[in-house]
């Protein structure tokens, strides 16, 4: 992109943000506050830009970390310019507006804004300057020998550990000047981007949208839980996870101030080597998934692998919807589902479960699984979300074969022993003894009676037999073979 040429030294400068709002480590916000210009902060809204609109989930999250974005400004006596539409021509109408003579921009990994962006210093008329903010390295720079990108992701993770040193990273800005005239700006209240009545979000209440929130939710892991990660990561009922995964989506914090925190706990002895290497394995497997997009941007439409184009889904509405309410009778799957329409969120053994149970139990095509989770999701990435559930179907790069069939039983007895997991979300079983809590339909008759559990009542027999199911699956799989 155009670098800056000579422009007056009043002339302002516009600091476009779109998911990186924070203060700390923000590339784009601190190269435009060196510049000494007086800068005009802005967010638009454009539902175009990242390739397709975001989902409830996301507008509650978009919501609150502006808000609390444009309060982190305020002690600057600066704040946020809120404008919607087309995001060129939000620019060009603001440049015109306000004489500013440069763009600062932070990039996006998505491939259609990425698109965008290559073209907008032409498109604008000023020049424009994009820093690499979101990923590790730039999406599609990691290749391996042939000049390829990676399909396998050991290599790919090799090869990027590789070509990493870690960076000093950006303090905050000590100063962010403001122009004389202010641009006028939109109200966010009046985007409604909180849900109306009924108001389904009380439960999001356990999250901290914010850089603030990003922040103390790093400290909170590196304190204690990051011990237990590489085994506690998979106990949904416990905390053993970082939680951090809405705010590296919404830029509140840079994945590499997660490694350098965690590195920094590992050198001091507060965090086990092997440990924090998990964590980075994990913040890998995010880089990996956006490497991908940006080499395959059909991944959230197409399978990865075209064999699985002919597989033969189900169309079944009604098995779409208990699996979507958390009433397919099977509790770990229906905790779930159930966790993620209350918190936006739901722990990452059970998303595996959930969407085994629906592409191979149901045969219901992964499009439609990604699709619900993409609106109900506080972290719906574009990247991570399709190919993780590609990675379920076998259709992905790296992928689990499809003949891995998680048995939700013996997944929730496994990964939810006591049964914490299970009572929290599925009350109805909340009395049920924890050798029948995860099949409670093998429970005798007077063992159901004494718990309260009466099924076709409050909690459903399993739509679908687990076994009849994986053969039923299998045999599909075969028939793509025979292609």
């Amino acid at each position: 992109m155009a670098q800056l040429g000579a422009q007056p030294a009043s002339s302002p400068a516009i600091v476009w943000f779109r998911r990186d709002f924070r203060l700390a480590d923000n590339p784009a916000l601190s190269a435009a506050a060196e510049t000494d210009r007086p800068l005009i902060l802005l967010y638009i809204r454009d539902e175009a830009l990242e390739g397709r609109p975001i989902g409830a989930a996301s507008r509650w999250w978009l919501d609150k970390t502006l808000k609390a974005f444009d309060a982190a400004l305020g002690e600057f006596g600066q704040r946020l310019v809120l404008r919607h539409g087309d995001s060129v021509e939000v620019l060009k109408a603001l440049i015109a507006e306000t004489g500013a003579g440069a763009v600062f921009l932070n990039t996006l990994p998505e491939p259609a804004a990425r698109a965008r962006d290559e073209r907008l210093a032409d498109a604008l008329g000023v020049p424009v300057r994009a820093f690499e903010a979101a990923t590790l390295a730039q999406p599609g720079s990691v290749l391996n020998g042939s000049g390829l990108p990676y399909k396998v992701f050991t290599p790919f993770y090799r090869a990027l550990r590789a070509r990493l040193d870690l960076p000093d990273l950006r303090a905050r800005p000590r100063r962010l000047a403001a122009p004389a005239a202010r641009p006028e700006s939109e109200r966010l209240e009046d985007w409604r981007l909180h849900p109306k009545r009924p108001d389904w979000s009380e439960g999001f209440n356990l999250w901290t949208p914010g850089e603030a929130g990003a922040f103390a939710a790093l400290d909170a892991f590196l304190d204690g839980p990051v011990n237990d990660y590489p085994t506690g990561r998979d106990r949904p009922d416990k905390a053993g996870t970082s939680r951090l995964s809405p705010h590296l989506h919404w830029g509140e914090i840079s994945p590499w101030r997660v490694i350098v925190d965690a590195q920094a706990a590992a050198h001091r002895g507060d965090a086990r080597t092997g440990a924090v290497e998990k964590l980075m394995t994990e913040v890998g497997w995010r880089e990996f998934n956006h490497h991908l997009l940006a080499a395959f941007p059909a991944l959230p439409t197409k399978s990865f692998d075209p064999k699985y184009a002919a597989f033969p889904w189900r169309d079944d509405p009604q098995g779409l919807e208990a699996w979507r309410r958390g009433l397919t009778g099977y509790p770990m799957v229906d905790a779930g589902m159930r966790e993620l329409w209350a918190t936006g969120f739901m722990h990452n053994r059970v998303r595996m479960v959930v969407a085994s149970f629906l592409i191979k139990d149901l045969m219901i095509d992964w499009r439609e699984g990604e699709a619900w989770f993409w609106d109900t999701l506080v972290d719906a990435d574009l990247a991570n979300n399709t190919a993780n559930w590609q990675w379920v179907a076998g259709s992905g790069a790296d992928a689990a074969p499809f003949f891995r069939i998680f048995n939700p039983a013996s997944q929730g007895e496994r990964f939810d022993p006591d049964g914490v997991y299970v009572r929290r979300w599925v009350p109805e079983l909340a009395r049920l003894p924890d050798r029948w809590l995860h099949a409670p339909w093998t429970a005798p008759r007077a063992v159901l009676e004494e718990a309260g559990v009466s099924f076709g009542g409050a909690y459903p027999q399993p739509i679908v037999a687990h076994r009849e199911a994986r053969a039923r699956a299998l045999a599909a799989l075969r028939s793509l073979k025979q292609l």
